[in-house]
């Protein structure tokens, strides 16, 4: 009777067993389309990276952050490899159907003990689970549905394309996928060249690669890629002494400070911080529509890979200096305050019974060893934690990196470079940092917010030209002064290590990069044209925008805004473009696998320029051309002049071995407190903007770190490099508008024999200098007689007023003599004497006790001109003059 039961009890089972089968495989069968009547039930299409080239077709990097493969076929992987993979997942693969029952009985066995025994999956059941079904789903029903298409794989494609195909698509590591993309991911080469050991790490990320990750758990993947080896010893694929020496090979030569980390971030990148940049606007072009990590897209980038190895070249030399020379300067201060002041503070903490101010010493060495262990120790301790497992010094060891990591932004100078091609826009070069990482993806050359200090001036130079106020030769005084701003408050700006020039003409002033006189250009053209120049070669446009960045104090004639050097090469590109537009733009296009373009980023810049009009002038071509020629003073004669070795650096030799010198113009820019170091410059060709400071504000470069000696060296050597075998090209000058006129380099004036310079500069048409030189004539009776004939016709038309106003000699500070030496004030001056000009609040002498000086007030505005008027100069005139006779 019992039996009877046992029986009746199989029967059933098997029959309801039956029946699940049946409905599995019927359901199975109706997922497959008439699998019978339709043999190309699947087409294999991975995902594929897409790829970045540069300007001339050469290859960058590739996107593929979350698949990184590359296909390679099964004939070109060394035997070992192949092997290795039978050997720990299906020494019976080439036997089999695309089952096997001891491989389910195995893992069944091992689910009902709790034990893991080993996998029930062939390779074709893994290759068939990854493809069609959900492999995080652990269920009955999954595993039917794998062995299903496990059949139908068996039955479409031979042994060795599914092992081709198991062999290029299984997940191996951190975004890595194929055996290929795994081996340059781990190891630096390609599977065609992996070893004996290389091959069993490989196989065994194939189970689980988080837990057997060489680079997060060494040990443990020491111990599994041991076991692999044995077995394939086992079956005869390799031997004892093999297998020895090229595990002792591997382990001897590993890399224990090497991090695991994305396959994004350790992929072979000619341009990475370009990269990053071109991957962020494809994120913003594309978002929603294209997946191009796995696309196999193909992106055409304005990037020329000769620039940019130029720019991580002399930028890395730049870096390397910078820091140097700021931990010099930095531990030379603090061991001067140390040695000078610390024995006091000491001493007066003893004498006063201040315990807690003695302790500042102690409070010092332990500040002291800390930042050794940070440095020294911690980089040791961390190597030791992942070799020995210990996680509880793993996590102490990241609390330290954490804390350097802060340390860091605030002492170690970063840098940017950004050039663009002045007609096109093209980016051709960036650099956005020293090193891009994981930790370090600030684009500084796009992103940064920096003060750009005197490297702003130029932009509302250009504003001041078109006021007509100025010319390139306005005379105009270097000396200390008061400003006071719209709030009433003053401000006194100090030029470069206190010193001061005296009577400057205008573009002497901005090669120099003299404070004061920008700022009396500032005054006298006033904030809104200022603002609103600035704002349009920056392209900066939302007025709300431009209230946040444009403080009206006068700081913002020496650059205290917020810019990005991208912004600022944009900017000078302008004057470069003879006042264009200029678009920077990083991608040309882009294509899909079949060469199909499908968005076309340069044509739509094209196409919105042109709709623009005759709104693509930002500022007229003549304004261009004289703010040119005013920087071009700079390379010649200002603060590039001695970075660019004299003008040698920019020194050619045509196709006929001629030399010629490729015309440069730049600025260069340095706040106040010495926080950034800034160069900005162009050539016909291209424009580049470079900068060096801190990620974190508070700290100084110091006085040896400028714009100058600091960003000017790297802007000059890029520059040279990136010019290399071009043609000689001048700067467009415009067939209208503009005059060439030469004076003299002390009064701005038409040239005389006397004079002892000259120099050629373009003027506006309208406001070029139509006076001769007061100040020199060569002859040797100057002093008693002199000579009216050169300036008479000048001087006809002119009432005395104006006369007045337009002389310029130099201050005679009377009130500084001793009292016996002083002449009296002369009583009922005539009234006719006096400009009629009334006073400008807003600016007075620093040095002088007297009431402001009277200021000439010009057509536009009360604001005070740079023409200094006679009170000023402590001139007496007499009633009667000559001149108006």
């Amino acid at each position: 009777m019992r039996s009877y039961v046992l029986i009746r009890i199989f029967a059933a089972l098997t029959i309801l067993a039956a029946v699940v089968i049946g409905v599995s495989l019927g359901l199975s069968l109706a997922e497959t389309n008439n699998i019978k009547n339709q043999e190309n039930f699947v087409e294999f299409a991975p995902a594929l990276p897409t790829k970045i080239m540069d300007i001339n077709g050469e290859l960058i990097t590739e996107f593929s952050a979350d698949e990184k493969r590359e296909m390679v076929s099964l004939s070109e992987l060394p035997r070992h490899l192949i092997y290795a993979v039978l050997a720990r997942e299906d020494p019976d693969f080439y036997n089999h159907k695309g089952f096997s029952i001891r491989g389910i009985a195995r893992a069944a066995m091992g689910k009902l003990i709790g034990q893991s025994l080993g996998g029930g999956s062939t390779i074709t059941q893994q290759v068939a689970g990854t493809l069609y079904t959900d492999r995080t789903e652990y269920s009955y029903t999954r595993k039917i549905r794998e062995l299903w298409w496990s059949l139908q794989m068996e039955r479409r494609y031979t042994k060795n394309e599914i092992l081709e195909i198991y062999l290029n698509y299984m997940y191996m590591g951190p975004g890595t996928y194929g055996v290929e993309a795994a081996s340059k991911y781990f190891f630096g080469h390609s599977a065609r060249e992996i070893t004996l050991a290389e091959a069993a790490i490989l196989v065994i990320q194939l189970s689980s690669p988080s837990r057997y990750n060489p680079l997060d758990n060494p040990n443990v993947a020491r111990d599994r890629q041991r076991s692999v080896l044995d077995r394939m010893i086992e079956f005869g694929y390799t031997t004892r002494e093999e297998a020895d020496a090229s595990f002792n090979a591997y382990w001897d030569n590993y890399d224990y400070t090497r991090a695991s980390t994305s396959a994004y971030y350790s992929r072979e990148d000619a341009a990475p911080w370009f990269s990053e940049y071109v991957r962020r606007e494809l994120d913003t072009m594309m978002y929603g529509a294209m997946d191009y990590y796995r696309d196999g897209y193909t992106v055409l980038t304005t990037l020329d890979l000769r620039h940019q190895a130029a720019a991580a070249k002399f930028m890395e030399q730049g870096l390397a200096k910078a820091n140097k020379e700021y931990s010099r300067s930095s531990s030379n201060r603090l061991t001067e305050a140390e040695r000078t002041y610390v024995p006091v503070v000491d001493m007066l903490s003893l004498f006063f019974d201040l315990g807690d101010i003695h302790a500042s010493s102690e409070a010092q060495n332990k500040q002291k060893a800390l930042s050794r262990y940070t440095k020294t120790l911690n980089p040791v301790a961390d190597m030791a934690a992942l070799m020995f497992g210990i996680q509880d010094l793993k996590v102490m060891t990241a609390s330290a990196f954490a804390e350097l990591k802060t340390n860091t932004e605030k002492n170690v100078v970063e840098g940017a470079l950004v050039s663009i091609e002045n007609e096109t826009g093209y980016i051709t070069a960036l650099i956005g940092g020293s090193k891009y990482d994981e930790s370090n993806q600030l684009i500084r050359a796009t992103q940064g917010n920096i003060q750009p200090g005197s490297s702003f001036k130029p932009l509302y130079y250009s504003a001041a030209i078109d006021s007509r106020i100025f010319t390139p030769t306005s005379l105009i005084y270097d000396l200390p002064i008061v400003f006071h701003n719209e709030d009433g408050t003053p401000y006194i700006p100090l030029n470069f290590r206190g010193e001061w020039k005296g009577s400057v003409l205008l573009y002497d002033a901005l090669a120099n990069s003299m404070n004061v006189p920008s700022l009396k250009v500032l005054d006298a053209i006033g904030f809104d044209a200022a603002i609103d120049r600035a704002a349009a070669l920056l392209d900066i446009h939302d007025p709300a925008v431009i209230r946040r960045t444009f403080p009206r104090v006068y700081p913002l004639g020496l650059g205290i805004i917020s810019a990005a050097p991208l912004q600022m090469a944009r900017a000078f590109a302008v004057f470069a473009n003879q006042g264009r537009d200029v678009s920077p733009i990083a991608i040309r296009a882009v294509e899909d696998r079949n060469g199909r373009v499908v968005l076309d980023t340069e044509r739509e810049v094209r196409l919105r320029q042109r709709r623009m009009g005759s709104d693509i002038q930002v500022i007229s071509p003549q304004n261009a051309y004289v703010m040119t020629s005013m920087l071009k003073k700079t390379v010649e004669m200002g603060t590039l002049y001695a970075p660019s070795e004299w003008g040698a650096k920019f020194s050619f030799r045509d196709e006929q071995d001629k030399r010629f010198r490729m015309p440069m113009a730049g600025k260069t820019g340095t706040p106040q407190n010495w926080s950034d170091a800034w160069t900005v410059g162009y050539s016909p060709y291209y424009t580049t903007a470079i900068w060096f400071g801190f990620d974190k504000p508070g700290n100084s470069l110091g006085v040896n770190l400028t714009g100058s000696t600091l960003a000017g060296p790297v802007w000059a050597d890029f520059m040279r490099e990136i010019h290399q075998g071009l043609p000689l090209k001048d700067f467009v000058k415009p067939s209208t508008g503009i005059i060439d006129v030469t004076v003299c380099t002390k009064s701005g004036l038409l040239k005389t024999p006397g004079c002892p310079g000259d120099v050629t500069m373009p003027f506006l048409e309208g406001t070029q200098p139509t006076r001769y030189c007061d100040l020199h004539d060569g002859t040797a009776a100057r002093a008693n007689q002199v000579n009216l004939e050169g300036m008479r016709l000048d001087t006809m038309l002119m009432d005395s007023n104006t006369l007045l106003g337009e002389l310029k000699l130099p201050e005679l500070r009377l009130d500084l003599l001793p009292p016996e030496l002083q002449r009296p004030e002369p009583v009922n001056r005539p009234a006719s004497n006096r400009s009629g000009n009334r006073t400008n609040p807003r600016t007075t002498p620093a040095a002088s006790s007297r009431p402001p000086s009277p200021a000439r007030e010009t057509p536009e505005s009360s604001r005070s001109s740079p023409i200094i008027s006679d009170e000023e100069f402590g001139l007496e005139l007499p009633d009667y003059n000559p001149l108006l006779d």
